[in-house]
């Protein structure tokens, strides 16, 4: 029913306020798709919205799973608790520390209706929690951005400041997980860290959604880099170093028969001459993250599009025909929303401009 309307009437239960109430359908609502599981479990408590809108999502926990051992871990930032679900499938024993109580409390709570018992629970700061804590095998940390700085683009300005206390992170664990929000410059996060081993960046249906950076003692001179594009129905990873990156020469082609939009994952992590390399494609333009080919690959990382017509952007500007389309640009002085505007065009259909 309407929720402003069943908040008037106010609530017909005397321990329960109209306000606890409405968190509960507002928080279920939005987790239908987010967290089919908890979605269906009877029972399940949900926390305020802003502890809802920075958990994982089921299916990048279950990725960050395959990440780790099966010995003993510990989630510095326990908050919902959803990646510590999938670790506990995984790993003999995990700690979940959370500074919030009653975020602690909802968290032990839902996992005894998920049937999740080799979780224990730590409330307090979570340097203290890890100072008194002995070795385990993967230290696993979620920093989330100050309030009063906005966007944040490096680690030393999240919270905690993983960057301050990795030595201690060392001391403590064999691996340590670090997950970060897709707008932290990578480039800048690899000067921050030491020793890691390993970068995923991770995308859903072509959203790019997190990035997690693994650290390890007994690192490799240059870490490895994995795209991992997630959907309900597949998991495709595609490794990179950035060391061949820098190495490659490309030639650009002239647009062909088929054109390729890499997935955000491979775009974010910038590997545009390695996708020449990898595949049968060719780049449009050096600083055009377009791609193209004379026959289709069913295999290309990303969004494939069959060419039906060329027009140069002059010649366009006189031809009216096209009046519905989804308006895409790359490397172009005009952004979507403004060609729509200046030509007409209505937004959505099968036919891409």
């Amino acid at each position: 029913s309407d929720l402003q309307k069943l908040i008037l009437k106010g609530s017909p239960f005397k321990e329960v306020s109209i306000q606890e109430i409405a968190n509960q359908i507002e928080g279920r609502k939005k987790i239908e798709k987010k967290l089919p599981i908890w979605f269906k479990t009877e029972g399940v408590i949900f926390p305020p919205k802003l502890n809802l809108e920075q958990s994982s999502s089921e299916i990048t926990a279950d990725y960050k799973a395959t990440l780790i051992g099966d010995g003993d871990l510990i989630d510095l930032t326990g908050g919902f608790g959803i990646d510590d679900y999938y670790f506990a499938k995984t790993a003999s024993r995990v700690l979940h520390c959370e500074l919030n109580e009653e975020l602690s409390a909802i968290v032990q709570h839902n996992f005894k209706q998920l049937s999740i018992s080799n979780v224990e629970f730590k409330i307090g700061d979570s340097s203290k929690v890890l100072q008194q804590t002995k070795k385990v095998s993967t230290i696993y940390i979620d920093p989330s951005r100050r309030a009063e700085l906005g966007k944040v683009f490096l680690l030393k300005d999240c919270e905690p400041n993983v960057v301050a206390y990795q030595d201690l992170c060392l001391t403590k664990a064999d691996k340590i997980i670090i997950k970060a929000a897709p707008m932290l410059d990578i480039s800048a996060a690899l000067q921050e860290l030491k020793q890691v081993s390993e970068i995923h960046i991770v995308s859903v249906n072509n959203e790019c959604k997190e990035l997690l950076f693994i650290i390890e003692k007994n690192r490799k001179p240059e870490p490895d880099v994995f795209c991992a594009l997630l959907n309900k129905e597949r998991k495709n990873i595609y490794a990179f170093k950035y060391s061949e990156e820098k190495s490659l020469q490309i030639k650009p082609q002239p647009i062909k028969n088929y054109l390729y939009e890499p997935d955000a994952a491979i775009l974010k992590a910038g590997f545009f001459k390695s996708l020449v390399q990898n595949f049968e494609v060719f780049k449009l333009h050096q600083h055009t993250h377009l791609y193209t080919s004379e026959n289709k690959l069913e295999n290309f990382p990303g969004k494939t599009f069959k060419v039906i017509k060329k027009t140069a952007f002059l010649n366009f500007k006189t031809d009216k025909s096209l009046s519905k389309a989804n308006v895409v640009t790359r490397n172009f002085h005009l952004k979507p929303e403004e060609i729509k505007k200046k030509f007409k065009i209505k937004d959505g259909g099968s036919i891409y401009l």
